[in-house]
């Protein structure tokens, strides 16, 4: 009688272990989405704000490209060596004081002065997005050892990032309506504090590998390409492509851009690991990010100034234009891994890349005054085949490599897509500078392209089993 008291003692304790272990593993995943989702919030919703802060602290569509690509800039640049960072002193400790920094970094863009201040803020926030986004992935590895459950569980992740993405035009808009454009950065404090809190209490720390050096030549290397390269093509559509300001940035994008593949190449601990792209599904799963982020991120900034300032909307109907975007992302995201289980990964990406291809050119026909209706289907088009594309996507790169090297690996895919970020914000914008619909038909014309040469090298190069 003893031995059955006994057992059915430790069998409840252990059934009381689980259960917090399985509460635990959920509320980890919880604040990894909201790491995620902040980050992607303050990606689009700030363009929604683009005509308020344009009238508050003056500027043109340049000034303006600054305000977005700044963030964008910091975070593509930043986010190689924060991965590496959380891989050598603990994801955790090092998620939690991104959140902290972007914390802080919201209320600063929130109480900016001038638009120097607004871009100086939001490059710190970009910082704080570069360690953010990878040390999440990092901790959902680690939380979800199971492929099957991983791939879910990122798809959540994704799901909620893809929800904040689209969402943050039509939360933009309200917000500067009721309130005025600073309540974009203001909403991420309570956001913060609760990631902080769920972060602290429920998450484990990640194995710290002590042997990881930190590659400063390399990412001062990388901040200058990458910001040479994005200042070339912002004041190109601004001043022209001749100007002597413009050809000097491109040739320093160039020469930065050698200087740290060379170092990469010598150094024994690389910033970013040439090695890893020796593996044909990480090349082509960081190629495809970048690809498609050139597209969407690029469109949402020239699709909100069309909104706004070709046909007069508001702010508040700007973000209401984008409800269809938001409504079909996150079902999307969701069925994504289920539908990758029975066709698999590469086929779900491929119909996700033409799906969105499909949605930009239909748009080709916009003009002045085009009745929102015609061009609704085509962005739901859009945002649905990126929430069909991104899940699995992110779970075929994280099951490319070693969980020891997971957090430069999330941290690549992140780079190369906000890499694309930057490019497509910098092209789209300096395309629309001039004559606006004509860059705005260009604009849909090269997010199809890219987004088809997407879809080509994953079925050129996907394994035969999808």
């Amino acid at each position: 009688m003893r031995t059955n008291i006994a057992n059915t003692t430790i069998d409840y304790k252990s059934s009381e272990s689980a259960q917090r272990s399985r509460l635990a593993t959920s509320l980890t995943l919880a604040a990894m989405s909201l790491g995620y989702g902040v980050v992607q919030l303050d990606v689009t919703i700030v363009n929604t704000a683009l005509h308020a802060m344009g009238t508050a602290l003056g500027g043109g569509v340049a000034e303006l490209q600054w305000v977005v690509s700044a963030y964008t800039i910091a975070f593509a640049a930043f986010i190689l060596t924060a991965g590496a960072l959380g891989d050598r002193i603990g994801a955790k400790r090092v998620f939690m004081a991104g959140f902290a920094i972007f914390t802080a970094a919201s209320l600063a863009c929130a109480l900016s002065p001038n638009a120097t201040v607004l871009i100086g803020a939001r490059l710190i926030q970009g910082l704080a997005a570069a360690i953010l986004v990878p040390n999440s992935l990092a901790l959902l590895n680690h939380a979800y050892p199971d492929e099957k459950q991983r791939g879910r569980a990122v798809a959540v992740w994704a799901a909620g990032a893809s929800l904040a993405l689209t969402a943050g035009p039509f939360v933009g808009g309200g917000l500067i309506t009721l309130v005025g454009w600073r309540a974009i950065f203001l909403v991420n404090l309570p956001i913060g504090l609760a990631g902080l809190g769920l972060t602290w209490r429920y998450t484990d720390e990640t194995t710290r590998s002590r042997a990881r050096e930190i590659d400063l030549p390399g990412q001062c290397a990388a901040i200058g390409a990458l910001g040479a390269l994005a200042g070339a093509i912002i004041e190109g559509g601004a001043i022209g492509w001749a100007h002597p300001a413009v050809m000097a940035a491109s040739v320093a994008a160039t020469v930065l851009a050698t200087l740290f593949i060379w170092r990469e190449q010598r150094t024994a601990q690389p910033m970013l690991p040439l090695s890893l792209f020796g593996n044909r599904m990480f090349a082509l799963t960081s190629l495809v990010g970048l690809l498609v982020n050139v597209a969407i991120y690029g469109l949402i900034f020239v699709l909100s100034l069309y909104f706004q300032e070709v046909n007069g909307l508001s702010a508040w109907w700007t973000g209401l234009a984008f409800v269809p975007m938001m409504g079909a992302v996150l079902p999307v995201n969701l069925l994504s891994p289920r539908i990758s289980e029975r066709i698999g990964a590469c086929r779900t990406m491929i119909v996700g890349a033409c799906v969105s291809a499909l949605g930009c050119l239909g748009m080709l026909d916009m003009a002045p005054g085009t009745s929102y209706w015609a061009i609704a289907v085509q962005m739901i088009a859009i945002s649905g085949g990126l929430g069909l594309l991104v899940p699995p996507l992110t779970s075929t790169l994280l099951g490319s490599v070693e969980k020891a090297r997971s957090g430069i690996a999330a941290g690549v895919l992140n780079a190369t897509r906000q890499t694309g970020s930057v490019l497509g914000v910098a092209l789209f914008g300096s395309l629309v500078a001039g004559n606006f619909m004509s860059g705005l038909h260009a604009s849909l014309i090269i997010a199809a392209a890219v987004l088809l040469l997407a879809a080509t090298a994953i079925w050129r190069s996907a394994p035969a089993d999808g």
